[in-house]
């Protein structure tokens, strides 16, 4: 293995060179995936309605082409699905990742171009391992196989043309390098499979007698995956099933609530998890370091990145920032320019920055994904760092939450309501609480004030669900496995009073 791995270390060399030279230089390597992106799309409909041809600079850019939601790109991309050539990219797509984000009921369509897989997605997850293996240069990871729990796809046909939709992960999954199947398993037949369940079933009788290194996706899914394979091989942690695992890559939602649950699985300190940031829109970010928790921003993937700092979201003269502009400590909602077709794209995460040269991010959360009904302003980041501190006070292991508010009623002030669905519950569900509680004043000055002297609002309620409740409520959505998340935050109760029926009634 350090033979392999020095072999692979040399051939990747150059690119790491790469990456530290836009790691010194951002903006200028901004600037230029800028005047590509705009060259590529010059003549396209969307390019010449915009008369992309004149822009000569990013000020104009701004001026000309504002701000778009899923809704502004729908009519045109229904077009390139019907298999009309030019639209929104001068090359021709016929992939289309299937996303409906985590509040949209309705599916999204993102175009995903030849340009896109090769220069973003694919060139994300060779950097993935080339990061990796420079830190652990004694690791085992080239010895064995990476499990990939992807979702499905099917063939569209509509109009004139074919296209094929499907989970951002089956895209990646269909259009790989032949000698990937080599690395991964389940058989890419059964990778696809649409049923989640009947999916796992196959994925356990098919990879039980592999030699698997590393898992790759979403943590929520993997665990469902991970727990399933335990039982089917009467097990008690998975290092009894696979004695050289040695790292989890994540992404999609916060690994925070779910480390401990991985902790149990795969008891050893040798594991090592690795976030990535890889969306349907484009891969935006990877953990380059394993003892930093911030990812890396990609500036060379063929997108052009801008920030609105969320204090100005919404507002007509809200600014958008270059990478040159930002500053860290400060939550921004994330636009971007695509080799995928997507132009001032808004794609609904917030992020914000950790450091800057290098630039790296967290995310926070997402621009329609928190509370805000009476003025507390509670992101996604707030609710992660107040629950893991509730959790080591009573030793709590949570497997999946979401928050909702109470309304205020003519004798009652409002409140948060959290449902949460414990893997172990809590010593005492009212420490629990009260802790809570506490952690969310001490990293959310707004929820603080609206606490004081319950001014506004309540103690929060804290419901502990029945188990499987989170599994049951998205399988009726048809929302499981893949890219599928639950909401963690949301300003009505149309989750929270699902999840409380299905509790009540159904388990």
């Amino acid at each position: 293995m350090p033979i392999l791995n020095s072999i692979y270390n040399f051939v990747t060399k150059s690119r790491l060179s790469e990456v530290e030279f836009f790691c010194q230089d951002p903006f200028h390597v901004q600037e230029f995936q800028f005047r590509l992106l705009i060259t590529q799309a010059r003549d396209t409909e969307f390019g010449r309605r915009h008369d992309f041809a004149s822009i000569k600079s990013i000020d104009t850019y701004q001026q000309r082409v504002p701000v778009h939601e899923y809704g502004d790109f729908s009519p045109y991309i229904e077009r390139m699905m019907s298999g009309e050539p030019n639209i929104l990219w001068n090359t021709e797509v016929k992939w289309f990742a299937k996303s409906s984000g985590t509040t949209a009921e309705k599916s999204k369509f993102i175009p995903v171009s030849t340009e896109s897989l090769d220069m973003c997605h694919y060139r994300g997850a060779k950097d993935v391992l080339a990061f990796y293996l420079n830190q652990c240069p004694e690791s085992n990871i080239l010895s064995g196989k990476g499990l990939t729990l992807g979702g499905s796809h099917q063939i569209g046909k509509l109009g004139a043309g074919n296209t094929y939709c499907g989970d951002l992960s089956a895209i990646l999954i269909e259009n790989a390098p032949f000698i990937t199947d080599f690395v991964r398993t389940p058989a890419k037949e059964v990778a696809l499979i649409p049923d989640f369940e009947e999916k796992i079933a196959k994925i356990a009788a098919q990879t039980l007698g592999e030699n698997v290194v590393q898992f790759v996706g979403v943590p929520s899914w993997n665990l469902v995956l991970m727990r399933y394979l335990l039982t089917h091989a009467g097990k008690n942690n998975l290092l009894e099933i696979w004695p050289n695992l040695e790292l989890f890559i994540h992404g999609g939602v916060s690994f925070t609530p779910y480390r401990e649950q991985f902790k149990k699985i795969i008891p050893s300190d040798n594991m090592r998890y690795m976030e990535t940031y890889n969306a349907s829109e484009g891969f935006f970010g990877i953990q380059n370091d394993l003892n930093d928790s911030g990812m890396m921003l990609m500036l060379d993937y063929g997108i052009f990145y801008e920030f609105i700092s969320m204090s100005e979201f919404g507002s007509p003269t809200a600014r958008a920032l270059t990478i040159a502009d930002v500053k860290t400590g400060e939550n921004y909602a994330m636009v971007i320019t695509t080799n995928g077709g997507l132009f001032r794209y808004l794609i609904g995460d917030t992020v914000e920055f950790t450091s800057l040269l290098p630039h790296k991010i967290k995310i926070t959360g997402r621009t329609k994904h928190y509370i805000n009904v009476f003025g507390e302003e509670l992101m996604v980041n707030n609710a992660e760092s107040a629950l893991q501190t509730a959790c080591l006070a009573t030793n709590a292991v949570v497997r999946d939450y979401t928050v909702a508010p109470i309304f205020m009623s003519v004798d009652k002030k409002g409140g948060h309501e959290w449902l949460i669905e414990f893997e172990h519950e809590p010593t005492c569900l009212k420490t629990f609480t009260t802790i809570l509680d506490e952690a969310l004043c001490a990293v959310n000055s707004d929820y603080e004030a609206k606490r004081s002297k319950n001014t506004t609002l309540e103690m929060p309620l804290v419901q502990s669900l029945k188990p499987q409740t989170f599994y049951e409520w998205m399988r009726r959505r048809g929302k499981l496995g893949g890219q599928h998340k639950v909401p963690r935050l949301f300003n009505t109760r149309e989750y929270a009073d699902r999840l409380l029926d299905i509790n009540q009634n159904f388990l």
